[in-house]
């Protein structure tokens, strides 16, 4: 990857996950190279998160690593740093193949096909429509149900409080319940 740090606009957050098939006899060393890796990656700047998925013993040998943050640029940073060159060099003889990664930028990753190889992105408008019309309907019912169980939860009778936790629902509702089963019904037409 080349230095394209300066290119890249600092509008929006990103996500990269990174997939490496380990050798499974060399498991062990990949996991101590994991404890050397995580403090430089989580010390660098403009990290959100960082999370591993592990491989099922006798199922798999795929370790993915997903890590946010705060802009586009810093994760490029990160990408292209040094630091992170030398430690994946190290552990090259531990890969089965090259390291894989898939970059999304702000909630591009929300309309990826989980189930195809890494695409472009549907064009703008689509996902606008696509997320209006989940959102609409959302924002329509849920104050409608979780005002109530605040209520009579004592909660303070807040613009904020109530504000607070419908978005909350809201958001989670979208990004673990309506957003992968919708764009799956969609996919045709959000891909075409």
């Amino acid at each position: 990857m080349t230095n394209n740090a300066s290119l890249v606009p600092e509008t929006k957050g990103a996500s990269v996950v990174i997939t490496h098939h380990v050798n499974p006899a060399l498991q062990a060393e990949y996991e101590t190279w994991l404890q050397e890796i995580g403090p430089v990656c989580r010390s660098s700047a403009g990290l959100l998160d960082w999370h591993i998925i592990r491989p099922i013993a006798g199922y798999t040998d795929t370790y993915s690593v997903m890590i946010r943050y705060e802009t586009e640029r810093h994760l490029t940073q990160w990408l292209d740093s040094p630091e992170r060159q030398a430690l994946i060099a190290k552990a090259t003889h531990l890969l089965v193949g090259q390291e894989e990664y898939q970059v999304s930028t702000g909630l591009d990753f929300l309309f990826m096909q989980p189930d195809a190889a890494p695409a472009k992105p549907p064009v703008r408008w689509k996902q606008f429509l696509l997320t209006w019309s989940a959102i609409f309907p959302l924002v329509s019912v849920v104050p409608l149900l979780v005002v109530p169980v605040l209520d009579a939860a004592g909660l303070p009778q807040s613009h904020v409080v109530h504000t607070f936790f419908i978005t909350a629902v809201v958001v989670a509702l979208m990004v673990y319940v309506v957003m992968p089963r919708y764009v799956k019904l969609v996919r045709h037409w959000l891909h075409r």
